[in-house]
């Protein structure tokens, strides 16, 4: 009886396996399994073309949009932890094409980034509005911010800093 199970199972696992196609390639096409995904994900989110970024052989281009920030650090000082804090760090589109932000991502979930949507006309202004959450956090804090748009380079960093005071059960006492 146990014989007749084994055997059983070893001639039904050999259909099994003998009934998959090892060939992936076949199944989605010659760019891999994962060229599906990567259609979904780019019709997801879309990439600004950017005609502006240089080849390594090829001159910058005069006429890109040029990202002036009044500042580009911005320190909180000292903060309570919990406490959520917020500052809009401020553009200019100095070049001669419009500007148009893609991208603005943050080097920490804490640390959330909204950008101007439209593009810059050239002369015109923009923000980005950077909101940090010291939920979690202790002590001196540097957060970074990654503007991607299509100036030159196509990555601008700006930065966050502060000090979140240490947790107070009361009175201090002396």
């Amino acid at each position: 009886m146990k014989r007749t199970l084994f055997s059983a199972f070893l001639l039904s696992s050999a259909l099994l396996f003998g009934a998959c196609n090892n060939d992936k390639s076949a199944e989605v096409g010659t760019e891999g399994m994962n060229a599906a995904a990567t259609v979904a994900s780019d019709a997801a989110n879309p990439t600004v073309d950017n005609p502006n970024v240089a080849g390594e052989t090829e001159a910058p281009n005069p006429n890109a949009p040029v990202m002036t920030f009044s500042e580009v650090e911005h320190n909180f000082g000292d903060i309570k932890p919990g406490e959520v804090v917020k500052h809009t760090f401020e553009f200019t589109n100095t070049g001669k094409s419009p500007l148009l932000i893609e991208n603005a991502t943050a080097s920490c979930g804490c640390t959330t980034p909204n950008w101007t949507k439209d593009p810059v006309p050239p002369g015109g202004k923009g923000t980005i509005e950077v909101q940090f959450n010291s939920q979690g956090k202790t002590g001196l804090q540097n957060k970074e911010i990654a503007v991607r748009a299509n100036t030159q380079p196509s990555i601008t960093q700006i930065a966050i800093r502060t000090n979140i005071l240490p947790e107070t059960n009361g009175p201090v006492k002396q």
